[in-house]
C-alpha cells in the first residue's frame, strides 16, 4: 500500500510533494549539493549521513570502517563503491578497525 503524497512547503517557500514523514525539501537539498568533491558523488541521504556525523573530508572518512559508515542513518551499501574509489584516488582507504 503506497502512502498518498502530500503537498508541503519548506521554510524557503518551495512547494513539493512527499509521501514520507521526512521533512527534507528536495529542492533545498538539490541546491545544497556540492558541485565537486566526494560528497557530490552521493545521493542526498548518504551525503547528509556523512555530514551529520561530521565527515566532510576523505581524511576524516578514512578514520572509519565500512561497517561504521553503513551504520549511519541514510547510508546504504550502494554508496560504498563510490566512497572506496574516492578514497583510493587519494591513496586512502577505510579503517580496518
Amino acid at each position: 500500500m503506497c502512502a498518498k503524497k502530500q503537498l508541503r512547503t519548506c521554510s524557503k517557500g518551495h512547494t513539493y510533494y512527499k509521501s514520507s514523514d521526512c521533512p527534507t525539501c528536495p529542492i533545498c537539498e538539490e541546491e545544497r549539493k556540492p558541485e565537486n568533491g566526494f560528497l557530490s558523488l552521493l545521493a542526498a541521504p548518504a551525503r547528509r549521513a556523512l555530514e551529520n556525523a561530521g565527515i566532510k573530508t576523505l581524511a576524516q572518512l578514512s578514520k572509519y570502517s565500512e561497517a561504521e559508515i553503513l551504520e549511519l542513518h541514510g547510508m546504504g551499501p550502494g554508496s560504498l563503491p563510490k566512497l572506496r574509489a574516492a578514497l583510493k584516488a587519494k591513496k586512502l582507504a577505510f579503517s580496518k578497525k
